[in-house]
Formats: C-alpha cells, sequence, structure tokens
C-alpha cells in the first residue's frame, strides 16, 4: 500500500508540474503573441467591425478594410434594416435582430457571409461610453452643412453650420439622434461624416496613449475581446490611415415589405455586394503609382437602348463600385447591339477591372481606327468628359454584358 500511495503522490507531483510549466509557456506564448502583428506579417486584409450602440442594439455598425502594406482603408456601413435570410431564425429579417450586445458574435457572422470575408476583430462603443471616448479625444471636428434646430418633448437639438469640434455630450448626440423630417440619406450620410470624423481623431490622439494610465482608461472604454496591448497595437497601425481618401461604402439594395415591417433586400440575392467587396479588396491590395492612389475613375454613361432608365440604374450599380459617374444621357440612337467602354484615360489595369464589374471584354480607345464602322461613330463622336465613357447596347441585361 505504501508503495502505491507513494506512486499516487509521485504521479499527482508531475502532473501539477506539468500544469505549471504548461501554465508557463502558454502565459509567455500569450504575452509575446499580437494578433495586429501576426496579421500585418501574414501580409493579409485587417477587418474591424465597429458597432456605435444604443439601448443595446446596433445604431450604426461599420466595417473597416485596412492592408498594411499599402496603407490604404475602406469602410463598409451595414444598416440595420438590412433583410437577409437569417440562419438561426430560418427567415428573412433585419440583419440587427441577431445581435445580443454580450455576445455579439452571431451578429458577426451574419456581416461576414454578407460581405464574403472574415472579421479579425470587433469594437463596441455604447452611447453612454462614447461622451467619454470622445472627450478624451479633446472633441471630434466634423463639418455640418446647415444648422440643425429642433425642439420636442426631450430636449433641443441644436448644431450651428460650418466646422465644428463637438465635445462628448455633442457628439455623441450629434451621432445618434434622429429627426421625423429628416431624410434617410441625410441621416445615413450625417453619422458615417461622424465615424470619419472619429476615427481621424483618433488618428491625431495616438501617441497620447502611449501613456499606459490613459491607455487603460481609454481602451476601458470599448467592449472587446481584444487585450487591451492589441487594441492599442490595432490603434497604433491605423495612424497610416488618410481618412481624407478613405471612403464609405452603403450596403444597398430594394426595399420592400418583407412579414410587414420595410426591409432593404441587397441587389442580385446579396452577390453584387460581395463581389464590390472583392474588388474594393484588391484595390487596396494593389500597389500603383502615387499620382493614382485613391483616385476614383470618372464615368459618364450613355444609354444606346430604348430601355428606359437604364442610364440612371447602371450609374446606381456603378457608384455602389465607389465610381464617380458624373454624366448620365441618352446616345445619338437607341438600337446599338453591342455595350462598350470607352477608355479616353487613366491605368489601363484599372479600365480593365472597370470592364470586369459589368463582364464587358469589348474596350476601345479613343479615336482608335476599326474595321467597325459603327463602332467608329461611337468613338469618334462622343466628346471627352470622363476617364471612361460606356455606352450601353442591346447585349447589357442591367447587371451584366451578355454575348460580347
Amino acid at each position: 500500500m505504501r508503495i502505491i500511495k507513494g506512486d499516487a503522490s509521485f504521479l499527482l507531483l508531475a502532473l501539477i508540474v506539468i500544469l505549471l510549466i504548461l501554465g508557463i509557456v502558454f502565459s509567455i506564448t500569450t504575452f509575446r503573441s499580437n494578433p495586429v502583428e501576426d496579421a500585418i506579417s501574414d501580409n493579409r486584409v485587417v477587418s474591424v467591425l465597429f458597432v456605435i450602440e444604443e439601448n443595446k442594439a446596433p445604431l450604426s455598425t461599420y466595417v473597416l478594410m485596412y492592408y498594411p502594406t499599402t496603407k490604404r482603408a475602406a469602410i463598409f456601413d451595414i444598416p440595420g434594416d438590412l433583410g437577409l435570410l437569417i440562419s438561426r431564425i430560418n427567415r428573412v429579417d433585419r440583419i440587427d435582430r441577431v445581435y445580443d450586445p454580450n455576445r455579439i458574435g452571431s451578429y458577426q457572422n451574419e456581416i461576414e457571409k454578407l460581405l464574403g470575408v472574415d472579421i479579425n476583430f470587433s469594437i463596441v462603443i455604447t452611447k453612454e461610453n462614447l461622451v467619454s471616448v470622445v472627450d478624451l479625444l479633446e472633441g471630434v471636428e466634423i463639418f455640418i452643412p446647415s444648422p440643425v434646430f429642433h425642439r420636442d418633448d426631450d430636449g433641443t437639438i441644436l448644431f450651428p453650420s460650418g466646422m465644428t469640434v463637438l465635445d462628448g455630450d455633442k457628439a455623441s448626440l450629434y451621432a445618434t439622434y434622429s429627426l421625423p423630417h429628416e431624410d434617410s440619406e441625410m441621416e445615413v450620410f450625417r453619422r458615417q461624416r461622424f465615424f470619419l470624423g472619429y476615427l481621424n481623431r483618433q488618428i491625431q490622439m495616438n501617441e497620447s496613449f502611449n501613456n499606459s494610465s490613459v491607455a487603460k482608461m481609454y481602451g476601458s472604454l470599448f467592449r472587446t475581446s481584444m487585450s487591451q496591448r492589441t487594441l492599442m497595437a490595432l490603434f497604433d497601425e491605423f495612424v497610416n490611415i488618410d481618412t481624407d481618401r478613405t471612403n464609405i461604402q452603403s450596403v444597398g439594395g430594394n426595399v420592400r415589405e418583407v412579414s410587414g415591417q420595410m426591409l432593404i433586400i441587397p441587389h442580385f440575392d446579396g452577390n453584387l455586394i460581395k463581389e464590390i467587396v472583392r474588388q474594393t479588396l484588391s484595390t487596396l491590395t494593389r500597389e500603383v503609382e502615387d499620382h493614382l492612389i485613391e483616385r476614383a475613375l470618372t464615368v459618364e454613361i450613355l444609354n444606346g437602348t430604348a430601355i428606359n432608365g437604364l442610364a440612371g440604374r447602371t450609374a446606381e450599380l456603378l457608384r455602389s463600385f465607389g465610381y464617380d459617374v458624373i454624366s448620365i444621357s441618352n446616345a445619338d440612337r437607341n438600337n446599338y447591339e453591342s455595350t462598350v467602354v470607352i477608355h479616353h484615360s487613366g491605368d489601363e489595369d484599372m479600365v480593365k477591372t472597370f470592364a470586369d464589374v459589368i463582364r464587358c471584354t469589348n474596350i476601345r480607345r479613343e479615336l482608335v481606327q476599326i474595321d467597325n464602322p459603327e463602332d467608329d461613330v461611337i468613338i469618334q463622336d462622343v466628346e471627352y468628359k470622363a476617364d471612361i465613357t460606356l455606352l450601353i447596347g442591346r447585349n447589357f441585361n442591367g447587371r451584366f454584358v451578355v454575348g460580347n
């Protein structure tokens, strides 16, 4: 019996020693490992989910995608009333219906499926904590195009026009208020401008977080699964983002009534937004000459068909990809068979990327002589207005060119 007890004691002691060693190794590995540095060393795009939360529900949701090598970023705005087939409840409903403030994993998963990307980190800022966040940043600078004055039972909302620095209370109000007479698109735009203003101020004030006590206080205002060290490393990396060249794209769709509520149903069963994200990631990771970086191609659209409104719908499509559509009109006639992308200027790879959006292989340079008389007329008679002229022919179905 003594031998058995001795053996048991030895085994227990050995087990304790092994657990201690494993604990030490785990602690060292955890301390040395930094997920942000790992993502950068792997040369991949870092995606971060930002949620501004009010009353335990997402008021604004953004996915920031950043590529460390080129220092470029893009942001996608996810509307709460976006209608999706939610797998966990097996019906079409608002995407924010799955939001749980204590566990946002389900919400994040739905956004990942929507965009077709993996999200590396998530950051939640409650409306209450937003006040302290902005105050620690010493205010957020926002351009307000026209003064805001509204009085209701809850009080008065007042913002002067022009460039204004908002303190915590004002910033929180500006980012969250809603007025009955305000256009919904303007409300979305206002909140997007605030988020960019906040991000820009975060970048400007980042050095102040070198102080460990300030960093600890600031980090405590965010709800995230990241450690404080990882969060600060992420903010350090964001310093490289040029917010003046960073656009926010809203996930759009058609508004429809579903089960008694108005929902935004993504275009083309959600395939369009995935394609937009893929092209955006391609743009972020493409290394181009400095003078071409972040410059959106300008586009004019000519409707060469008898389908009314086709040019306008195409403009909406192209703008969702980030292109600057500056002109929409009818062509000289409405019976063109073939769609053509007329290349006036710009990088040829960027023009090819543009043509790929609508699967058009018929790309021509301005004033190039070709054998087809019809194309000669198109190219030579078009007055230069933009980098690209898109002339829509009958083989365009509203989304793609069929049978170039």
